[in-house]
């Protein structure tokens, strides 16, 4: 399981030019299932994610989690983080999931044309990946 995280003062994202979610302050997490994950890993990424601390204290450095701030999370599920561009110009998708493996997003609809906005917090943005 892959995931982009965002530190951001506000996210939304819209489908058909309507709101279907928006947070302020924290993270916008953007989540491809992989070949191969279980339903194991959802779990483990949101509690890796939760206590990570990339969120500013009162000295100003990153020693603060979500939890911590009381932050918000705009979760969007994005196959295109499966890309492959190891070969050629164009990327390949072979190594996303299908959508089967059952994964909730909290907001955002799978497979629809989504438009994400955000204001990027720093900008502090972070990869990870279950696999690794």
């Amino acid at each position: 399981m892959r995931a982009l995280l965002q530190r951001v003062t506000e996210a939304a994202v819209r489908v058909d030019g309507q709101v279907i979610g928006e947070i302020g302050p924290g993270l916008l997490i953007l989540v491809c299932a992989m070949d191969g994950d279980d339903a194991t890993q959802p779990g483990q990424l949101a509690r890796k994610i939760s206590k990570l601390r990339i969120f500013a204290d009162e000295a100003g450095k990153m020693n603060k989690s979500l939890v911590d701030t009381g932050g918000s999370a705009l979760i969007v599920s994005q196959f295109i983080l499966a890309a492959d561009t190891s070969r050629g110009n164009r990327p390949g998708f072979s190594t996303a999931a299908t959508p089967q493996l059952g994964i909730h997003t909290a907001t955002g609809a799978f497979g629809a044309d989504m438009a994400v906005s955000l204001v990027n917090d720093g900008p502090v943005t972070i990869w990870m990946d279950t696999a690794a």
